[in-house]
């Protein structure tokens, strides 16, 4: 976990637009040396973000590069990928691969809601 802390303060704007998004906690992880953006979501799924390339250090400072970011079921099965220039535009693309896949439930238990956009 060497980067951690550095990745942290790297891209802390990314991991408040993941929390503010998701409206759960956002952390950044090690992965057998490559680093993600990871939140968790209930029944053992979760959600990871990267850079291109697959690691938060393969774009300098959180520079311009592309965001790539990946929804895993249960036994880490990928349920939704997409990959955009900007992370928000990713996480909403995954999420609008969701609701059109049979992994989405209408009565919000599968997923829960993310940040309602109605008060």
């Amino acid at each position: 976990m060497p980067l951690t802390r550095e990745h942290t303060e790297r891209y802390a704007d990314a991991l408040v637009a993941m929390a503010t998004a998701t409206q759960r906690p956002a952390n950044i992880v090690n992965l057998g040396g490559t680093y993600a953006i990871r939140v968790e979501f209930e029944l053992g799924r979760y959600l990871l973000a990267t850079n291109a390339g697959g690691d938060l250090a393969t774009t300098a400072d959180g520079g311009p590069g592309t965001w790539t970011v990946k929804f895993f079921g249960s036994a880490d099965v990928l349920l939704a990928s997409a990959d955009r220039e900007w992370l928000v535009d990713a996480f909403d693309a995954v999420v609008g691969e969701l609701r059109a896949s049979k992994w989405w439930r209408e009565d919000g238990t599968t997923y829960g809601e993310f940040a309602p956009s109605t008060c």
